[in-house]
């Protein structure tokens, strides 16, 4: 079984426009009309038990929710049939804000709230059912930000608890999160670069400086590391060898990138529980995130696009 565990979800409110107009002036009103809207459930491992469910991969969901907007997270993964075992804080979980410009879908504008806090005891109750839930899992996803009231040390702390029940573990977050989580080896490592493009101090702007990042954090026992490089190309390094993953895709035909990077990863798990070899699943993954960016939907459904996109995914090694 494979487990995600997101702390923070949120609902996903996507806006197409055809002009993104700013208002720099004073008056009343100020009026921008969509011409087309989306509400789903969101957040990392969300969107990759999502991703797993619409292929036949049994997933649970875990992490906060609260409110109506709760509601509507584990609604919509049950209608995706995930199993979900999320627990209810006396907040509203978030709502993040997506801006779409006909022409530019490419360069979405993201606006996401911080969450709900998180009370000492509710986090308690997340714990005690985590480690039940760690004794059916193969497989743990830690991914996303952190609400207020978590400390930045728990995705370590968890990232042991799986490992000592016999769990490999995805790390995907950035900042303090993810550096504290390092040494707790996780299985597979992406840092979330969109606000952190930096790791342990190290800019992450060019292929040497990538993999030279990559190559601390499997000293640290990391055994797969990935880091995105280009919109459609990312930099994977092992123990013993490192890949470049590019796509061809011209970003002109993109039309939603959100989710499409949790798309990605929720791809190589899906292979790799498949005991699939490492290359395939990254091509498979990356095949998985193009095919989900050029979707009318957040997360593709269709595996026969996904493996047309494979045959556009070029694997070489560095």
């Amino acid at each position: 079984m494979i487990l995600t565990v997101t702390m923070n979800p949120a609902v996903d409110k996507m806006y197409w426009v055809e002009d993104l107009k700013i208002c720099d002036v004073t008056q009343e009103e100020f009026l921008t009309r969509a011409t087309r809207s989306t509400t789903s459930a969101g957040g990392k491992g969300v969107n990759i038990s999502v991703f797993l469910a619409r292929f036949g991969m049994e997933s649970v969901a875990m992490g906060f929710v609260g409110g109506h907007t709760g509601h509507v997270v584990v609604r919509d993964l049950r209608d995706e049939g995930v199993t979900t075992n999320f627990v209810w804080t006396h907040g509203e979980t978030r709502i993040n804000v997506t801006l779409l410009q006909q022409g530019l879908e490419h360069s979405p504008n993201l606006i996401n709230e911080p969450g709900q806090s998180v009370l000492p005891e509710e986090f308690d109750r997340l714990m005690r059912r985590y480690k039940r839930m760690l004794q059916r899992a193969e497989w743990v996803v830690l991914g996303g930000s952190l609400p207020p009231g978590v400390d930045d040390g728990v995705y370590g702390e968890m990232a042991k608890m799986a490992n000592a029940a016999g769990a490999k573990v995805i790390l995907s977050t950035g900042g303090e999160p993810l550096l504290r989580a390092l040494d707790s080896q996780p299985y597979i490592v992406k840092p979330d670069t969109r606000e952190h493009t930096e790791l342990e101090g190290k800019g992450l702007k060019s292929v040497d400086a990538i993999i030279d990042a990559g190559r601390h954090v499997i000293a640290c026992g990391a055994e797969i590391v990935i880091i995105s490089h280009e919109v459609t190309g990312d930099i994977a390094i092992t123990r013993n060898e490192v890949w470049e993953i590019k796509a061809s895709t011209p970003t002109s035909k993109f039309k939603n990138l959100v989710g499409a990077d949790d798309v990605f990863l929720g791809g190589i798990l899906y292979k790799l529980a498949k005991d699939a070899p490492v290359s395939e699943a990254l091509s498979f993954g990356l095949a998985a995130g193009l095919a989900s960016a050029k979707s009318d939907e957040k997360i593709c459904r269709n595996m026969d696009v996904i493996e047309a996109e494979m045959r556009g995914v070029t694997l070489a090694k560095l």
